[in-house]
């Protein structure tokens, strides 16, 4: 046993590093609330990953590309939701960071609960959503 590799510790995130990555989804929200798509966008890697399955249990995966990412999101954004988000960032490292969200949105008087998830790349000292997973969409 005394020849077995010290496993190194998982990254532990500062409250800085925590702070971030939620400054970082208000951010989005505020774009997504008002319906600023191309800066929406401009906070993603392309081509982006979505990750969903259908009302069978069947999974699925593709990817957009900024194009084709702003066309689906004008026909989404906008409509006069309202969300209320509780955010669960785990970090893998420094800049990899899976973020579990469960959220509460009322639309036309209606209140629905959801949860996702999006993976953000810390890449030159700024957060980007490259995959985003959230059941139901298949």
């Amino acid at each position: 046993m005394a020849d077995d590799p010290i496993e190194e510790p998982a990254f532990e995130p500062s409250p800085e590093d925590v702070a971030s990555v939620l400054a970082w989804f208000d951010d989005y929200d505020e774009l997504a609330a008002t319906a600023q798509v191309e800066r929406m966008a401009d906070l993603a890697m392309f081509p982006l990953n979505s990750v969903t399955d259908d009302a069978e249990g069947n999974g699925s995966a593709s990817w957009s590309d900024r194009e084709q990412y702003v066309r689906e999101m004008t026909e989404i954004v906008g409509d006069g939701a309202r969300m209320e988000s509780v955010r669960t960032p785990h970090f893998l490292s420094r800049s990899l960071v899976f973020v579990v969200t469960d959220a509460t949105y009322t639309h036309d008087g209606v209140r629905h609960r959801m949860r996702y998830g999006d993976l953000l790349i810390r890449r030159e000292g700024r957060w980007y959503f490259q995959t985003m997973v959230q059941g139901g969409w298949g």
